[in-house]
């Protein structure tokens, strides 16, 4: 039997940024802190190396917006927060993933037809 992998990157790829502006709508986060969250969610083997490009994309896109804040432990930390434009955009990104995750459920769905030969 080939072994299937529990989480397919690509996959991952795709839904990460909206991941991460749905985590943000819920409380700004700086970076480790986020990875620390998408973690606790269930995303165990996320890394930060794949957090932040996503991050500095959505702020280059003006989907999300940073701050600095003081921090006792070191520098200050930049925490991000989604912009208007990024609580659109992941609305957006909701109902499309609704929709591909109907198709998807039922294209698995459907008894498989009887082989013709």
């Amino acid at each position: 039997m080939i072994p299937v992998p529990v989480r397919d990157p690509q996959l991952l790829k795709g839904v990460l940024p909206m991941l991460v502006v749905a985590l943000l709508r819920e409380q700004d986060s700086y970076g480790y802190e986020l990875v620390t969250r998408l973690q606790d969610s269930g995303l165990t083997d996320i890394a930060a190396g794949s957090v932040y490009p996503v991050l500095t994309r959505l702020e280059k896109e003006g989907l999300l917006e940073s701050y600095l804040v003081s921090s006792s432990a070191g520098p200050a930390r930049k925490y991000y927060t989604p912009t208007h434009a990024g609580l659109d955009h992941l609305t957006a990104q909701r109902r499309g993933w609704q929709t591909l995750k109907d198709v998807v459920a039922v294209v698995l769905t459907h008894s498989p037809k009887e082989t013709r030969r």
